[in-house]
């Protein structure tokens, strides 16, 4: 693939805040704030941008900046992995960072997150008032401004970390203004560069949406586990959940409006995907490790006799009439057998949610887990020899694991988080999952639109390491995602408004 370059030079500019018409990337413009230059750089094959400025020394109220910026109003979250050349990460005169402000000229209101070269990170604001909000996160690596009315969150993060936050309220600021990502340079060490990756503006949902029946938009994400970068690569303006990768690596399965469709990363170009007279697909579908037949779940027909509960099902890849697999709804497909004898699934029954094995053929289940609390998400390990699955017995919902037959069911996190849905690595030696903030969601819940991270640690346990921060829950990753070759992820992220880095597949109506 060819990379492309946007290169988008601060030229003379015709308004006193220096403004500048040319998009860039996901931005609608891009601005000089007070006596400041700069030039921005779009990579279209990362969705990096590079920034060089000179001529600032920030302060709260001498706020000069290199701004890319886009329109909003609301609520927003602004998140993006930031980084000075560095040459210049000791310079305490350099700044960089996200910001909302209500205008762009010089004296506009304004809040920002940012970080100062080798410091800690604040959150600033110039309203009626001037303010600063420190954090104890020196020189994060993970920044986010996030707005709900008129209270202000400051997430920041060590690459890895989860987030420290820190929040004020500023009750005199528009609702309506720019949101964006700047850099200022010093006078005095003249233009430099700095790096912003995995930038996101996010539209979380609205106050009293409904869940299940209120959705937002979806971004299909591809994650490189070794740099950490994100690309979106497709994007729809309702609800898409859990990619899954063919064994080839060709494709990602994924759902969208109860059917199933196949997305080819070399064309681009999405495909429904054949599923004869089943067709209210969830979120929990996986592909046999021959990659011949996929396993799904779907939502029986409404008034029958399953009173329209999910129902376990394989049907051949290429697409047909899929065949009925589980005995009573609701159940909920996870994972097959590496020699594909086996599928193991999620089902309620008498009250209690847990974890049972079936033939792909169908006929006798059996029940691996019996504790009274809520387990789900089972997952072979490459070699057969472990299913892991998450379950709130401690209290919370943490990942576990077992032999195939049930025995030495084992705790395998110990975390803050409510964690959900373990993947294990084709190599067998990682576990990735989602983790959601105990103070937003129950540990028998995983709903749609929160925060949450993806985790990864080694499949015998460890110390995790965040891999992604984003807005998502409920579908992101719910089935295995990971590539083939182990080195790349797919997930779903969410936002009420897509900014298109490419054409947007819009709902039929």
């Amino acid at each position: 693939m060819v990379r492309k370059l946007f290169y988008l030079m601060a030229l003379l500019c015709c308004t006193e805040s220096g403004l500048l018409a040319q998009s860039i990337g996901i931005f609608e413009g891009q601005s000089r704030i007070g006596a400041t230059t700069g030039k921005a750089v779009y990579e279209e094959q990362s969705q990096n941008y590079t920034l060089t400025s000179a001529g600032g020394n920030a302060s709260v109220e001498d706020d000069p900046a290199y701004f890319l910026w886009r329109k909003i109003k609301g609520d927003f979250i602004i998140t993006a992995n930031v980084k000075f050349i560095p040459t210049v990460a000791a310079n305490r005169y350099t700044k960089i960072g996200m910001m909302f402000r209500t205008g762009l000229d010089d004296h506009a209101k304004f809040i920002d997150v940012a970080k100062r070269g080798g410091q800690a990170a604040a959150m600033q604001y110039k309203t009626t008032v001037s303010g600063e909000v420190k954090s104890n996160v020196s020189n994060p690596d993970v920044m986010q401004l996030e707005r709900r009315g008129n209270v202000f969150r400051m997430w920041v993060a060590k690459q890895g970390d989860p987030f420290t936050v820190d929040s004020t309220t500023i009750n005199y600021i528009e609702d309506e203004g720019y949101v964006g990502i700047f850099y200022v340079g010093a006078k005095t060490k003249g233009a430099a560069k700095v790096v912003f990756s995995n930038v996101r503006i996010t539209v979380p949902a609205k106050v009293g949406f409904k869940p299940y029946t209120d959705y937002i938009g979806s971004n299909i994400e591809i994650l490189d586990l070794a740099t950490k970068n994100r690309r979106v690569i497709y994007q729809y303006n309702k609800s898409i959940q859990a990619p899954n990768w063919t064994r080839d690596g060709k494709k990602l399965l994924y759902n969208q409006d109860d059917l199933l469709y196949t997305y080819d990363l070399a064309t681009n170009k999405a495909t429904l995907l054949n599923t004869g007279d089943v067709k209210r697909n969830n979120n929990d579908h996986v592909i046999s490790f021959n990659g011949k037949m996929l396993a799904i779940s779907s939502f029986g027909p409404r008034g029958g006799p399953d009173n329209g509960r999910s129902i376990g099902y394989v049907v051949p890849i290429t697409g047909g009439q899929p065949k009925r697999i589980t005995t009573i709804a609701p159940s909920y497909i996870h994972s097959w057998s590496p020699d594909d004898k086996a599928i193991v699934f999620m089902s309620t029954r008498d009250g209690n949610s847990d974890i049972y094995s079936v033939s792909p053929e169908g006929g006798l289940e059996t029940r691996l887990t019996t504790d009274p609390a809520y387990d789900d998400g089972c997952e072979y390990t490459p070699d057969g020899k472990y299913i892991y699955f998450n379950s709130a017995r401690t209290g919370h919902m943490q990942i576990w694991r077992m032999k195939p037959d049930g025995s030495e069911q084992t705790q395998v996190t110990h975390s803050e988080f409510n964690d959900w849905f373990p993947h294990i690595s084709p190599d067998g030696k990682w576990i990735v999952y989602i983790s959601f903030l105990q103070n937003e969601v129950g540990p028998a819940d995983h709903p749609f639109y929160r925060h949450v991270y993806l985790q990864r640690m080694p499949v015998n346990g460890g110390k995790p390491e965040v891999i992604a921060y984003l807005y998502g829950g409920q579908g992101t990753i719910n089935t295995p995602s990971f590539a083939p070759d182990g080195k790349h992820l797919a997930f779903v992220s969410n936002t009420d408004l897509l900014f298109p880095l490419f054409p947007i597949e819009y709902q039929k109506k």
